[in-house]
């Protein structure tokens, strides 16, 4: 049994690891209150070039853009977002998860696969999992800008225009709420059939002039409508980290507590057998003396 002095040093360790773990708990509130905000700046703007792009489709529906037209699938990328730091967890395990069941899902077909991985958990995970990946960006911080995340999607993008991939998907954590991450597989290009069906203004008739003509312009909005839903998506999963994160470290503040009660019993319990193991001594020697 341990003695009240290594009992000590263990109780005055956990303080020490709890007041840690605190301080991240409290720094995470914070930067996912932050991150909550920015995610939920960014949707009006994914909404509403989603508009346009649905306008300009059904203004020439006679074109089909590469990226809305199915091919039969032999190679399948996976653009995977995931976080740069730990202390978050299960968030990135469960992703992990996720993701490799469709991966064998596509290998039982002999499908080949490809990786663009977005954050240092994930570039970790590849270098022991294996897998090609053909791009990678990491410390990409808490608020990343199109130009960063542009590189990693624009690989894939490229690599689909040629042929050399058929299908791309993208993996990320949504976020539900504080409480709740859910990890999202979503197929990315070619764009799902009716993903741009606008049916509220579909009811309605409009006319536009369009300039340069219509099949420019979707040729040219298009990489960047695929762009806002991939920043979108990192948007999220740094609020799912940050939540993640928030919810890991309050249960170890916690847990630190139970164990610091836990000890404080075991060592008042070897004090009071000490002290009475000394009373009884001094009556026993007193009463040998008299």
């Amino acid at each position: 049994m341990a003695s009240l002095k290594e009992i000590r040093a263990k109780v005055t360790s956990i303080k020490s690891t709890q007041k840690i773990t605190r301080a991240m708990q409290m720094v995470a509130a914070s930067k996912m209150r932050r991150a909550q905000e920015r995610m939920e700046m960014g949707r009006p703007y994914a909404e509403s070039m989603h508009r346009v792009i649905s306008h300009l489709v059904q203004a020439q529906s006679d074109y089909k853009h590469p990226y809305m037209v199915s091919r039969p699938v032999n190679r399948v990328g996976f653009i995977v977002v995931t976080s740069d730091r730990g202390l978050a967890g299960g968030l990135n395990i469960n992703l992990f998860k996720n993701l490799l069941k469709s991966v064998k899902e596509y290998q039982d077909q002999s499908v080949e696969i490809e990786f663009a991985v977005i954050g240092a958990k994930g570039v970790g995970f590849f270098k022991n999992f294996g897998g090609k990946v053909s791009s990678a960006l990491t410390d990409y911080g808490d608020s990343p800008s199109y130009e960063q995340l542009s590189v990693p999607v624009q690989v894939m993008l490229d690599d689909y225009s040629e042929g050399r991939l058929d299908r791309i998907y993208l993996v990320y954590n949504q976020f539900v709420n504080a409480m709740t991450q859910k990890p999202s597989l979503t197929q990315l290009v070619p764009l799902p059939e009716g993903k741009l069906d606008d049916e509220a203004d579909a009811a309605h008739s409009w006319d536009y002039i369009y300039e340069p003509d219509t099949k420019t312009l979707i040729d040219s909005l298009m990489v960047r409508y695929i762009e806002s839903i991939v920043y979108q998506a990192v948007l999220e999963n740094i609020a799912s980290e940050q939540s993640a994160r928030m919810v890991a470290m309050k249960a170890a503040t916690d847990n630190a507590g139970n164990l610091i009660k836990d000890l404080q019993l075991v060592y008042n319990k070897l004090r009071q057998a000490a002290i009475t193991r000394e009373i009884s001594e001094i009556v026993g020697g007193a009463a040998a003396v008299s």
